[in-house]
């Protein structure tokens, strides 16, 4: 037997490429730091006192193990975001749903393997609010010896994008929840934690990527703000979209990039312009009459060479209602759909869902106005269990959710038009059952109660081909002749149009009890989520493993 061990140590030294993979270790430990921004300070919440939070490197095929350490006075979960976690439900992280929370002075190992995923994701907390200082970047390497389907890279930049809010986050969204009303917008964009000078303080450092003439850059852009969809812009420059979500894309050639919270999106960069300074833009989106932070965060692309005081090259930005550009872009992205990389599409269904997704106006008795808002999927307001939902399930506990969530609108209206007259929600925590390995096609129709609004739509546990997107209401007759069943896009969240509809299509390959919500924190805050349960399949191979035994307690 040790000669074996040391045999196969020997073969890890000596030829590495043949190694499949290997375990990595993490410690994540959550500390208080404080920050100052906009000529204000606070304490935040962050992930071993950084802001954004410490990269998780490791190559497809790894096991990874991160034992996350409570240093502060909230609960805190980590969510490894598009992380398929095929069997590991136990380690996806939402609050209540897959786990209790790691309470203050505990600790939790999250254990994991990258199975059949390579490219850029990201890990944040999911709980509250915490998002907002608690994330960072996920860096899936491809297999060794493996390369990337596209030109290599001289250099990779990881470029996350938010939102800064000069107040305590834990107390908006408090306030908010307590009074029924909308919370208080973010006071600027970030790039990698940095707004860039603003009006009214001009003190705060502005994100610099460095770069030599004739180089080319992989730059892994993840969008981490709470609320906004966001716009990127290099100024002069243009952009070579290369993959989304993990997953890769034919070339898209473009010089504005969208993200919706939650998404990502890998790019090409040449650095083939003359030496000098440009600006780099994140500007918000927003196309219907919801209030939004309209601060650009500012950053500068900088060539080796340039001198000081260098004349800045700007670039105009999207308006801050440019559907024409996201609609563009969204539908161009196109999976590569190679012989490695192929689109696996679901060709048939055995579950069609209809979802439709907006907000509410429920009464309440202590809020403000006699009432609040609400979100809701087909009507149903989430509420949220004190018991995991994944443990719940595991071990036969009655009481905590049920198993009809509708399949469809209870009572279907224009989506779109006229807002039905009883704007009031029904509340529960019902969840939607699938057999292991059965297909589902989902359309997700934004409505017009209260406002139209696009949504950043995230599913955990799977990744999902958006086949078909349009304005209005979704036609069962003559949509479907759009549908795209050869290389549609493959994401684990998609930004629903305003107004409109988005069709997914999956495969419930993954057994447990898996998320599915609005990635805007406001939205997920007010209950627009619900989850799948997926059964077992046969054995032991197609089962949810057991629970580990440092589980977090409730």
């Amino acid at each position: 037997m040790a000669f074996w061990v040391q045999l196969t140590l020997l073969v890890a030294v000596l030829f590495p490429a043949y190694v499949e993979s290997m375990v990595r270790h993490y410690n994540f430990t959550v500390v208080t730091k404080h920050t100052t921004k906009l000529c204000s300070s606070k304490p935040i919440v962050t992930m071993n006192g950084q802001f954004p939070g410490p990269t998780l490197y490791a190559r497809e095929g790894d096991n990874v193990l991160v034992r996350v350490t409570n240093h502060v006075q909230y609960n805190i979960t980590i969510h490894w975001h598009g992380v398929r976690q095929l069997r590991t439900g136990w380690a996806d992280g939402p609050a209540y749903i897959t786990q209790c929370p790691i309470q203050p002075g505990q600790n939790y190992l999250y254990n994991f393997t990258l199975t059949g995923q390579r490219g850029t994701l990201l890990w944040h907390a999911h709980i509250s609010w915490q998002r907002a200082t608690v994330h960072g970047a996920i860096v899936i390497l491809p297999k060794k010896g493996v390369p990337y389907p596209f030109p290599k890279p001289d250099k990779e930049k990881i470029i996350i994008l938010g939102d800064w809010w000069k107040a305590d986050t834990e107390a908006v969204i408090n306030q908010a929840l307590q009074t029924g009303l909308a919370p208080n917008l973010s006071d600027a964009h970030i790039i990698n934690g940095n707004p860039g000078p603003v009006s009214n303080c001009s003190s705060d450092h502005a994100y610099t990527l460095h770069v030599k003439s004739g180089t080319t850059y992989l730059l892994r852009i993840i969008n981490t703000a709470l609320n906004d969809e966001l716009f990127f812009k290099i100024a002069g420059h243009n952009l070579t979209v290369v993959e989304v979500d993990a997953s890769y894309t034919k070339p898209l050639s473009t010089d504005t990039v969208f993200l919706g919270p939650g998404q990502t999106t890998n790019v090409l960069l040449t650095a083939d312009k003359g030496v000098g300074k440009y600006l780099i833009a994140v500007s918000p989106f927003m196309d219907t009459v919801v209030a939004v932070d309209n601060l650009t965060a500012i950053g500068f692309l900088r060539y080796k060479d340039t001198v000081p005081f260098s004349p800045l090259t700007l670039t105009p930005i999207p308006p801050i209602n440019a559907t024409s550009v996201t609609s563009t872009f969204s539908r161009s992205l196109r999976s590569l759909n190679s012989k490695r990389y192929p689109a696996t599409v679901p060709l048939t269904v055995d579950h069609s869902l209809f979802f439709t997704v907006g907000v509410g106006i429920d009464p309440c008795s202590t809020c403000a106005n006699g009432s609040k808002s609400v979100g809701a999927i087909n009507n149903v307001s989430f509420i949220m269990p004190t018991t995991a939902l994944l443990q719940a399930h595991y071990h036969n506990i009655s009481g905590v959710f049920t198993t009809d969530f509708p399949a469809t609108p209870p009572i279907p209206f224009n989506y779109t038009g006229n807002p039905p007259s009883n704007l009031q929600t029904n509340n529960g925590t019902k969840l939607y059952k699938l057999a292991y390995n059965s297909t589902v096609e989902l359309i997700i129709q934004g409505n017009a109660i209260i406002a139209p609004e696009s949504h950043p739509t995230h599913l955990h546990g799977f990744n999902f081909f958006e086949i078909a997107r349009g304005v209005g209401n979704y036609d069962p007759q003559k949509d479907p002749k759009k549908y795209n069943l050869v290389d549609p896009v493959e994401r684990n969240t998609i930004s629903v149009p305003t107004a409109g509809w988005s069709a997914i299509r999956f495969r419930a390959d993954n057994p447990g009890i898996w998320f599915f919500h609005c990635h805007l924190e406001v939205h997920t805050s007010w209950g627009l989520k619900m989850a799948f349960l997926v059964d077992n399949g046969k054995g032991p191979n197609e089962s949810i493993l057991p629970p580990p035994k440092d589980l977090p307690k409730c």
